[in-house]
């Protein structure tokens, strides 16, 4: 069997980052698998659906390295949909329902006070064919729900119905349907809700694995039946943990909370985010990966707790350091260059900053430090200010090779008795204006000897 999955939003605003676990998770066990990834975009609510957000979806899942085998929009495919509700008119399994909204929350309420579970009690079921006539002539449009498959002889008796499936995430999960109302598919203006088209599309592009957050269990009950009822066989299912706001609050593409995009305007390198939203809420510990073909190697869906994960954005910055601390020249050179740092020193003066970043941009302000001076220039003690003088007066000349900064450190010490913090910073306070940053000894050949003379307080 092929794999294949798919990521189904809906295009009503830009993905976060619990959106992109989902994507992430389905796109690493694609890979695991050498499967194919379907991106499906569940736009049937036109009013709200906007080909913008579907547009930069796309662009956020390739900036992420999620490069789909497949596009498809529900929009385009309501004649599947339409053939699938015949089918099942034609089975009984979908059946007219009049009731108004007040009506269904009376009835709500009225099984609560006798006890029983606030359900749909199947009522459309005993409609004469007068009756439904006479609100056909009041005006009233049906809404078409699906009969679940919980009843055996008489409708209106209920018993236990278990859906089971094995949760490539969770293990053995059972929904009983006896429990749920029967759900509606199909609005009074015809149009569809999310169940059907996507049990529908599901079949048709043939997906064999439906990876998604766990607040999809309860439908997956449902949904297992539809695939039966529309003679196919269900595909199997994993439903991984939710993700929260470092506070605990949900995440919502209205908000724009996390939002890949304000992540990535944000500096934050793309496997940075993957790393984060894979592995936090496993049993794998969070570490800044390299790639999505390592990061596919240590996923494991059962690895995965069963209760929610909280992204924290402070740890964002962590891995972004430690990753940009490991890439080479090569793998920056192009953004370097649209940054403004080129030429003959671009790959040393990386070599020698890459430590020190939390974002790539960062190395922008060390590039004009390092040509410019020190923006503005660091206030140096007065006794300092002469330590500093008396240094750049023993200053090698050049040509300057690796060994500089020891060399003329040395010749400093030994001419002033100064060691130490109390002989270095001052010199880095001079050279960088800052109390900490790269080595010194692999900045000062890329400062030059006439740069450091230029330094003087």
């Amino acid at each position: 069997m092929t794999v294949t999955v798919r990521f189904a939003p809906s295009p009503t605003g830009r993905i976060h980052i619990g959106n992109a676990r989902t994507a992430l998770f389905n796109w690493l066990f694609a890979l695991k698998h050498k499967g194919r990834f379907v991106q499906r975009f569940d736009d049937t609510d036109v009013e709200r659906s906007r080909q913008e957000f579907a547009d930069s979806i796309l662009y956020d899942l390739h900036w992420l390295g999620i490069f789909p085998d497949q596009t498809e929009y529900q929009s385009r495919r309501f004649a599947s949909y339409d053939a699938a509700v015949d089918k099942l008119k034609a089975s009984g399994v979908l059946y007219a329902c009049y009731e108004t909204p007040e009506e269904l929350d009376l009835r709500r309420k009225v099984r609560r006070t006798r006890g029983l579970p606030p359900v749909y009690g199947r009522e459309a079921l005993k409609l004469t064919d007068a009756e439904r006539e006479s609100y056909e002539h009041d005006g009233r449009k049906p809404h078409w729900r699906f009969l679940l498959p919980n009843f055996v002889s008489d409708p209106f008796e209920t018993q236990r119905t278990d859906i089971h499936w094995t949760d490539i995430v969770r293990g053995e999960e059972t929904v009983d349907l006896a429990s749920l109302s029967d759900p509606v598919l199909v609005r009074e203006d015809g149009t569809y809700l999310y169940t059907l088209p996507s049990v529908v599309d599901d079949i048709e592009m043939e997906i064999s694995h439906v990876i998604r957050g766990d607040d999809h269990v309860t439908n997956t009950g449902v949904q297992i039946a539809l695939f039966r009822a529309l003679g196919a066989e269900p595909p199997v299912f994993g439903h991984h943990n939710l993700l929260t706001t470092a506070s605990g609050e949900g995440l919502s593409k209205r908000t724009g909370a996390l939002s890949i995009e304000s992540l990535r305007d944000g500096g934050i390198e793309p496997m940075s985010v993957a790393s984060l939203a894979v592995l936090v809420g496993t049993s794998e510990n969070v570490t800044a990966v390299p790639s999505l073909g390592d990061l596919a190697e240590k996923f494991d869906p059962a690895a995965t707790s069963k209760s929610a994960a909280k992204f924290d954005p402070d740890e964002l910055l962590v891995l972004n350091r430690a990753l940009l601390h490991h890439m080479s020249f090569d793998e920056v050179r192009d953004r370097l260059m649209v940054l403004g740092v080129s030429g003959e020193h671009a790959e040393a003066f990386w070599m020698a900053v890459r430590g020190n970043l939390d974002r790539l941009s960062d190395a922008v302000s060390w590039w004009r430090i390092l040509r410019e001076g020190p923006q503005p220039a660091a206030e140096i003690a007065d006794e300092d200010r002469e330590f500093v003088g008396q240094a750049l007066d023993l200053l090698p000349e050049e040509p300057w090779d690796g060994n500089v900064w020891k060399d003329w450190t040395a010749k400093v010490k030994k001419a002033t008795g100064r060691k130490g913090k109390a002989l270095f910073m001052p010199l880095r306070l001079a050279l960088t204006g800052l109390e900490s940053g790269p080595e010194l000894a692999d900045l000062l050949p890329l400062v030059g000897r006439e740069g450091t003379l230029a330094r003087r307080p």
